[in-house]
């Protein structure tokens, strides 16, 4: 999802705010890093791609080279092989699925809990969510947007995910899976034959409810063109805890959502009229059950 600490300007469902440059090779892409947003991003997406490579190749671009800054201020590159695909349509919710199913499972167990959390976590993203809060002029927000936000954190405070003792990391009671980080189905290409994903900057250890609901609750998938979030999330059997779980974080990471759309810059909007007023509605309907 790639949030910070105060809300910048909302990205739309077929682009993101970058921290990073790219630069296109018929066989290969060259990801230069933002030297401002420190080595974090860079870190994640070399280790992430370093190891599905040994352990799940194909399903990833391959990591060609890496090149870390030698000064202060030098931004840090990777050079990964280029996929070929096209963006995803409904038509291959189940190819999707089954690759996000592989990135799941694609780190033994040994080396999965040796991996650090995933940026964003629950934890950090709660605590994201309170500073947002503390720091939004209220005043200035449509009425709609206001009042789901106020609801979203009356929510937040008496919810699991909100409370004082809720787990720094993954809940005891959830199985630990590889988490890419990043829900926007533009992350996902066709070549034909299989779906393939990109973008690992926020990946680590994570859990399969957080990751899934990343997916569902990310704008790109309303924004352009809906996809049927219900059906592809059924193709993902889930236990008992970790469907209360899922419940929990699509409330909060639409939460996220609206914080996030409610800062697009009306001189320089990134999405259509009204965006921000409909993920107030959404954030509703999933506050009172019904969504």
């Amino acid at each position: 999802m790639n949030t910070h600490r105060t809300p910048p300007p909302a990205p739309s469902g077929t682009g993101r705010w970058h921290t990073h440059d790219l630069t296109l090779h018929p066989d290969r892409v060259v990801k230069r890093f933002r030297a401002v947003e420190g080595p974090g991003p860079y870190v994640r997406e070399r280790r992430a791609l370093t190891l599905l490579g040994r352990h799940a190749p194909g399903v990833a671009p391959t990591l060609l080279s890496s090149h870390a800054p030698a000064h202060a201020g030098d931004p840090p590159t990777l050079v990964m092989s280029r996929l070929p695909g096209t963006p995803l349509t409904e038509r291959q919710l189940a190819a999707w699925a089954q690759t996000v199913r592989t990135l799941h499972a694609a780190l033994p167990p040994d080396e999965l809990a040796r991996l650090p959390l995933r940026h964003g976590h629950q934890r950090d993203t709660v605590a994201r969510v309170r500073a947002w809060y503390a720091t939004t002029p209220q005043r200035a927000l449509a009425p709609t947007v206001r009042a789901a936000i106020r609801a979203g954190m009356d929510w937040l405070d008496a919810s699991a995910p909100g409370a004082p003792d809720a787990p720094a990391g993954i809940p005891p009671d959830v199985p630990a899976v590889f988490g890419a980080g990043d829900g926007d189905s533009a992350n996902y290409l066709w070549d034909g034959h299989r779906v393939r994903a990109v973008d690992f900057e926020e990946s680590g250890r994570s859990d399969r409810a957080y990751e899934l609901a990343e997916i569902a609750e990310h704008v790109s998938a309303r924004v352009p063109y809906p996809f049927d979030t219900a059906a592809l999330l059924r193709r993902f059997p889930l236990t008992p805890a970790e469907a209360t779980r899922l419940r929990d974080c699509r409330t909060l990471l639409a939460l996220v959502w609206l914080f996030l759309l409610a800062h697009d810059d009306p001189a320089l909007p990134r999405n259509p009229p009204g965006t921000a007023e409909r993920q107030a509605r959404r954030l509703c309907r999933r506050l009172d059950g019904t969504a």
